[in-house]
Formats: structure tokens, sequence, C-alpha cells
């Protein structure tokens, strides 16, 4: 009974936040503005892809659905935060504990796979132009979207299974802000080595292998591209690809820092800002960088702003 007692754990202790006085009255606000626009952002996109003719291509299709995995990654994480926030208490129980890091894996593994599709669609578009319509129509696209989404699925599927075996020892603080498989790990007491095993081949496979294809196919484009003569298409090709590429470069940075930062010589509030900044930022700023950097979008919203004000005139 007693080593019952020791190994199970039925609620866990975030102290992401414990560092700084008052924590709720300070990050509530910037945290709930930083969701909303999340939200507001990247529906924006996915409303203005859906209802504009001129962004019916396998390009944003793709940014269609990186606009719903943002929208799903901010939700696993920021309202379980403005929650803890609300009653002072930086806790989970372990159930919801395996359910976020269940879906945080699914969305964020999909969201690499996602990111490498999109370098293969702006490759095809570019490199191989008279093929583009065959490489990427609809039956094809619909395959790379669902495999994508599969693969996150079954990563994560792997990894909680071997989540709920680690054993805790009465352990139940996570240096943290939401549930992950390095924090888990961290404060386990058995059944860590195969996690740990398991996480490095997994990562070679979500993480790595998309991070090389996507740098394979943008090496590809910018020999493509220094390949045309005239400026003005240099600047056309390269325009088509710069908001993917931010993204591409903001999303596996972070995800670099979060993952593959060292085990030791890292404070609290450096780990807790690198969590923010892989799983809360960029989400947010995904959408700005499409509309900002974009001018088909800018004038999908220019025409949807423009209807919306002749109807209420």
């Amino acid at each position: 009974m007693g080593v019952r007692n020791q190994t199970q754990v039925v609620e866990f202790v975030f102290l992401g936040f414990s560092s700084i006085p008052n924590s709720h009255l300070y990050l509530f606000l910037p945290f709930l503005a930083v969701y909303l626009v999340t939200v507001l952002g990247n529906l924006m996109i996915f409303t203005l892809i859906q209802l504009d003719s001129s962004l019916q291509s396998p390009m944003y299709y793709f940014l269609s659905h990186l606009s719903c995995l943002d929208i799903c990654i901010s939700s696993v994480t920021v309202p379980k935060i403005l929650v803890n926030f609300l009653y002072q208490r930086q806790t989970i129980t372990y159930n919801q504990c395996m359910v976020q890091m269940f879906f945080l894996m699914t969305f964020t593994v999909t969201e690499a796979a996602l990111l490498a599709v999109m370098a293969y669609d702006r490759y095809a578009a570019i490199c191989k132009p008279l093929h583009y319509s065959r490489l990427m129509n609809t039956k094809v696209c619909a395959a790379l979207a669902f495999t994508t989404w599969a693969w996150g699925f079954l990563d994560a599927v792997l990894h909680t299974a071997l989540s709920s075996k680690l054993r805790f020892c009465g352990v139940n603080q996570i240096h943290h802000i939401f549930c992950d498989v390095p924090p888990l790990m961290k404060i386990s007491c058995k059944g860590v080595h195969i996690n740990q095993l398991a996480t490095h081949i997994a990562s070679l496979f979500v993480g790595v292998a998309p991070f090389l294809f996507t740098i394979l196919s943008y090496l590809f484009i910018l020999r493509s591209i220094l390949k045309i003569h005239s400026t003005t298409g240099k600047q056309k090709a390269f325009s088509t690809s710069a908001s993917h590429l931010t993204v591409v470069i903001l999303y596996f940075g972070n995800a670099l820092l979060n993952y593959n930062r060292p085990s030791a010589g890292y404070s609290l509030e450096t780990d807790t800002l690198v969590s923010t900044m892989y799983c809360i930022i960029p989400p947010m700023l995904n959408p700005l960088i499409y509309s900002l950097r974009n001018k088909e979008v800018k004038g999908a919203l220019k025409k949807v702003l423009e209807t919306q004000r002749k109807v209420y005139i």
C-alpha cells in the first residue's frame, strides 16, 4: 500500500509562473489578449480562404489547415493557463494532463508535417510549374493533408501511451506551464529509459525529417529562382514563398529551443519564456505574417470589408 501511495499522482502543479509574484494579476490580460488575437486572426484567414474564389489553390488549402492547427494548439494550452490564473492555482489533474499532452503533440507534430508539405507545394509551383496541376491536384492535396493529421495522431498515441506508464514517486511539481513529455520524464522515477528512447527515435521522423525536407525543398527553390533572368520574375517567385519561409523559421527555431535545450543551466524563467515562444506566440504571429506579406490575402480581406460596408450602408 505504501508503494502505491508513493507512485500514484492525481494532480500536477505547474511551477512555470511561480517565480513571478502575483502573476495572475499581471499575466491574465496579456495571455487573454494573445489568445483572442490568435483565434480571431486564424479564423479570419480560414474564412477568407473559404469565401474568396481567388484563394482556391493548393497553397491556400494547406494554409487553411495551418490556421485550424494554430487555433487548436493555442486552445490546448492557453485556456487552462487562464483558468489557473483566475483561480490562483497552477494545477492540473493527472487525466487532464494526459489529454492536454495528447492533443498538444497531435497538433504540433501535424504542423511540422504540414509545413513540410507546404514547402513541397512551393517547390512544385516554382520548380515544376508545367506539372504543378498534376502534382498538386485535389486528390493529392486531400491525401497529403490527411497524412499530416494522421502522422500527428499516431505520434501522440505512442507518446501518451508510454507517458501513462511513468511513475512519479509522489513528485507532482512540473517545471513548465503545460503538460509535455520532457517535463514529465524529468520528474519521473521509473520507466524513463523507454520514453527517452522513443522520444529520440520519434524526433527523427516527426521533427528532423520534416525540417530537412523543408530545407531541401527551399534549396531547390532558391536554385530555380536564381535561374530566372528578370528581376520581376525573381521577386514574384520569392514573394510566394517568403511568408511560408518566415513561418518555418519561427516554428522550427522555437521547437529546437524547446526540445533541445540543455537539461541543466537554464533558469525556470528561461524555460517558461521558451515554452511560451513555442506554443503560444507563433500561432498568434502566423496569420499576421500571411496577411501582411501576402497580396492575395490582403486583397481578399479588402473585398470582404468593402462588401460588408456596402451592406451596412
